[in-house]
């Protein structure tokens, strides 16, 4: 009797290694679905940011995903009371810039700062002069007219080649570029009635080039003023009012 007892008990012990691999497999399918679950939430999410970003500037709606503050996507694309997007920043650029044959001369586009509209230096100014042209003082306007309703900061920032500034007015190209600037911010201040305390001039002078100075197409497309939308993640690095 006693040896059949002992018989049994080393059977079961035998066979519990089958109970741990039974949890472990079962443990391996949960760790597996898991991953299967993060990996599909992410794949969503990355089609939802590069289809949101590849219509960033035709006329429908997109949103991603639920989102506080104002980010540079919601803002760009302000719905009109008809439900489409004719009121759009892009879509009202795209009819100005048509209207008044600027395709060479005013362009935008979205980077890590925000919306960016690129405005050539021959638009506004003449050569080695920060003056806005009287006759393209009322483009300037048109475009900050489109840009009043922004809750976000604007920053106008001036840029220059690397040729040297001689003339009796400027010391250099970085003095150039911020007065440039600065002309540009009181014009859309004083005639379009921006918020003062919600936009800024800026001077890079030769020291951001986009492209390199080794030609004169290319210098003129360093040669701009840049008005830049910013994206609310850039709000907490301005001072606080």
């Amino acid at each position: 009797m006693i040896r059949h007892e002992e018989d049994e008990e080393k059977k079961e012990n035998s066979e519990r290694w089958l109970l741990t691999y039974s949890d472990m497999i079962t443990l391996l399918m949960i760790f597996f679905i898991v991953l299967y679950t993060i990996s599909t939430v992410n794949s969503q999410k990355f089609q939802q940011i590069a289809a949101s970003l590849g219509k960033t500037f035709d006329g429908t709606n997109y949103v991603i995903g639920q989102q506080s503050g104002n980010s540079i996507l919601d803002s760009i694309k302000t719905t009109g009371t008809n439900g489409t997007n004719d009121n759009s920043i892009a879509s009202q650029l795209d009819k100005l810039i048509k209207q008044y044959n600027l395709q060479n001369m005013v362009t935008y586009k979205v980077d890590e700062r925000g919306f960016v509209i690129s405005l050539n230096d021959t638009l506004l100014f003449d050569t080695g002069s920060a003056d806005v042209k009287p006759e393209q003082k009322e483009t300037l306007i048109k475009i900050g007219n489109i840009l009043k309703s922004m809750p976000n900061y604007i920053r106008v920032e001036g840029y220059t080649d690397n040729v040297p500034i001689n003339n009796n007015q400027f010391h250099s190209n970085w003095e150039l570029s911020v007065i440039r600037a600065t002309n540009v911010v009181e014009i859309l201040v004083n005639d379009v009635k921006m918020d003062p305390a919600k936009i800024s001039a800026v001077g890079y002078g030769e020291y951001r080039p986009i492209v390199p100075n080794d030609s004169d197409k290319n210098r003129q497309l360093n040669r701009r003023v840049d008005i830049v939308i910013m994206n609310s993640d850039y709000n907490k690095w301005e001072p606080a009012q």
